[in-house]
């Protein structure tokens, strides 16, 4: 018996998805620019979602049975499809004055970091405003501000750069023993913290780094030392009792600057990686070296992508990575 399918028409295009896919996911197996974007929700992180509101989309008709549209913008990582509803993304000028007004919010009490930040370049937070922000704040008030601490020998918290996504929360709650931070007070006042006199110390903790999508959790191992559009990420894998060992290299000439999980084209980690994989192993003997890690086209990432990456490692000892790269320097002189 054939698997049952609803029809949902986003933008103006059908997709059949399984009954309980979210409008968000739907229009991810669409793909293109009708994906709203998401700064709260993870796929791989159960419960995720609802908290930012940036994926806000218009549901014109609900379904064949009741064709009345939604009376509010609702969030599409929360609403599931109906058979034959009707969704508007940017096709709604409602929707993306809407947008602008959340990105608005988000920017509220958010500091001007991005020349010193160390998620520069990989900020979601940065793609939205550009996409969808205004040119000015309207806001007149004092900012409010935190102290930068270390929740961690490794991790360093900037609560000034943090919008309360709770991805860090999620991570420490499905992917650890014991979680050792959330969040405390309420309204302008919530904040990421540790109970007290706790540290980040799990073997996992290292993933809120990752899943972070501002720069409000950083890896101390890592800042300052370089902006990431001058490094060369790499996909590489070694054999690791603890998790998968699948990650990223992130290389400067021969040394390794950090190592990341994976990430698939939504910013997701594909498989969290353990401490010791993201902060222990940072020599290429370490690692069996796979391929160059796939970069959008669009991200600051690929400027001057892999014109310089030659580690005396990689020449000896994988000749594949070697042709990848004389392929890749080919195809930046035909762009120029």
């Amino acid at each position: 018996m054939a698997e049952e399918k609803f029809r949902v028409t986003i933008d103006g295009i059908p997709v059949d998805v399984t009954p309980g896919t979210t409008i968000l996911n739907a229009a991810r197996e669409i793909g293109g620019d009708i994906v709203p974007p998401a700064m709260c929700y993870y796929s791989k992180l159960e419960g995720s979602g609802g908290k930012c509101r940036t994926c806000l989309v218009k549901v014109s008709k609900g379904s064949e049975k009741d064709p009345r549209p939604m009376p509010k913008l609702v969030a599409s990582c929360r609403t599931t499809v109906m058979d034959g509803m009707e969704v508007q993304n940017i096709t709604s000028p409602e929707v993306v004055e809407a947008r602008k007004g959340v990105v608005e919010m988000l920017l509220i009490n958010h500091p001007l970091d991005c020349p010193i930040c160390d998620q520069a370049g990989e900020c979601k937070l940065q793609d939205l405003s550009y996409e969808h922000g205004a040119e000015q704040t309207r806001y007149k008030f004092p900012r409010r501000t935190f102290e930068r601490i270390d929740i961690g020998d490794k991790i360093q918290l900037h609560m000034n750069r943090c919008i309360l996504c709770y991805r860090c929360v999620y991570v420490a709650n499905q992917l650890t023993d014991q979680r050792e931070h959330g969040i405390i007070s309420r309204g302008d006042h919530a904040e990421i913290s540790t109970f007290i006199e706790k540290a980040l110390d799990n073997d996992f903790i290292g993933n809120v780094i990752d899943v972070c999508p501002v720069g409000a959790l950083t890896d101390k191992t890592f800042r300052f030392k370089n902006r990431v559009w001058f490094t060369k990420p790499v996909d590489a894998h070694r054999d690791c009792p603890t998790c998968s060992g699948k990650v990223t290299l992130w290389y400067k000439g021969a040394d390794v600057l950090r190592v990341t999980g994976r990430k698939d084209a939504y910013n997701e980690v594909e498989d969290f990686i353990c401490n010791t994989c993201r902060f222990d192993t940072k020599q290429t003997q370490d690692w069996i070296l796979e391929e160059p890690t796939k970069i959008d086209k669009d991200s600051v990432i690929t400027a001057n992508h892999y014109n310089s990456f030659n580690p005396p490692a990689v020449i000896e000892q994988d000749l594949v990575l070697q042709a990848a790269n004389e392929e890749q320097l080919e195809r930046t002189e035909r762009l120029k």
